[in-house]
């Protein structure tokens, strides 16, 4: 058979019969890895730009302004790449984060630039 006809065969619709590959027998199992990846995660309630000299003289008590007006929802970032918006919550004496916006994955990759 010509090289070309053995281009069309591998093109065609019908594949010889072989034995499955493994990733189609076990998806899941391919991406396990993935799951033991260790990421920051961390939740950014604002930002503010401060002078070294401002910065020296906070002290118990002092106010440091954001850039967020109260109520703004915070951001959760996963590795400095926003995911998701959320509110504060207090729960058993600890701060938490309800997340009440997931950025959509199309979304996601438009940040990753």
């Amino acid at each position: 058979m010509s090289e070309e006809g053995k281009v069309k065969e591998f093109q065609g619709e019908a594949a010889p019969a072989q034995e499955p590959a493994k990733e189609q027998q076990h998806p899941a199992k391919d991406i396990d890895f993935l799951l033991d990846i260790p990421l920051e995660v961390s939740a950014e309630l604002g930002n503010t730009r401060m002078l070294i000299r401002d910065l020296l003289q906070l002290g118990q008590g002092s106010v440091i302004e954001l850039e967020k007006l109260a109520g703004e929802p915070l951001e959760v970032l996963v590795n400095g790449k926003l995911v998701a918006r959320g509110e504060v919550v207090v729960i058993n004496e600890k701060f938490g984060v309800r997340l009440t916006d997931i950025i959509s994955p199309v979304e996601r990759i438009r940040n990753l630039r």
